[in-house]
């Protein structure tokens, strides 16, 4: 006699990747950022000149201020949007305070406009206050749940460290390639390690692969053929 499985709600649950996006935009953006950058960088350079020490000076010195710098700007910049998510949810635990009555009907208004009836919006209304009252109304009247809340340590963590890694695969390229010709190999390094970091980025994310590899590809072309115009403009024997 075959025993019957027991089934739970995650024998039905398909996977989803919206948990990731916080992590993986500051490390999709912080790793393109350190490729593209860093090449670029070093394309410019080595168009201007035909010595291979200003070229490293210059690979170095952009990763280590890139890498500070994305940290730094993706700490900034999520922190405040974490202000105005705290702001928002202490202006809401007030006035639930004060008129938890007046809440309640806002909150049985948004899931009635959500298509639920109006006795029913009602009803889950008032249970939902009963079980969190500030729970319901940060995740449905504020928007704000798990995935979405900002997180600055997060980002900036990923962000840095993706630049970081992004930066150092260029860097090798201009340890190791001859500087005759150096932004060819500059350039051909990139592209490769671009179409990995979007198809990385778009399996991760459960996206189109080739839609990412597209567009983070011509942005990619686009950064280094101006950086190596300028470079050929005001090239300079060093």
């Amino acid at each position: 006699m075959d025993k019957k499985k027991s089934l739970t709600i995650d024998n039905y649950l398909t996977p989803h990747y919206i948990h990731r996006s916080n992590w993986l935009r500051a490390a999709v953006l912080g790793a393109n950022d350190g490729i593209i950058s860093i090449s670029s960088l070093a394309i410019g350079v080595a168009s201007a000149g035909t010595e291979r020490d200003p070229i490293l000076l210059a690979t170095v010195a952009g990763l280590v201020a890139g890498a500070l710098s994305m940290a730094a700007g993706e700490y900034v910049s999520v922190s405040s949007q974490t202000d105005v998510e705290q702001a928002d949810i202490e202006r809401e635990k007030k006035e639930l305070a004060e008129m938890p009555e007046e809440e309640m009907q806002i909150l049985a208004q948004i899931y009635e406009r959500r298509g639920l009836k109006k006795e029913t919006a009602l009803q889950v209304a008032k249970e939902l206050t009963e079980a969190d009252a500030p729970g319901a109304h940060i995740r449905d009247e504020l928007g704000i749940n798990e995935v979405s809340q900002a997180k600055p340590i997060q980002a900036a963590m990923a962000s840095g460290m993706a630049f970081t890694a992004g930066g150092i695969l260029p860097l090798l390229v201009t340890f190791l390639a001859p500087v005759k010709g150096m932004e060819y190999y500059l350039y051909g390094f990139t592209i490769i390690s671009l179409i990995v970091l979007g198809t990385v980025s778009a399996k991760t994310g459960g996206s189109i692969v080739y839609k990412a590899i597209a567009r983070i590809v011509i942005w990619g072309t686009l950064a280094m053929g101006l950086s190596a115009l300028v470079g050929y403009l005001f090239g300079v024997n060093v």
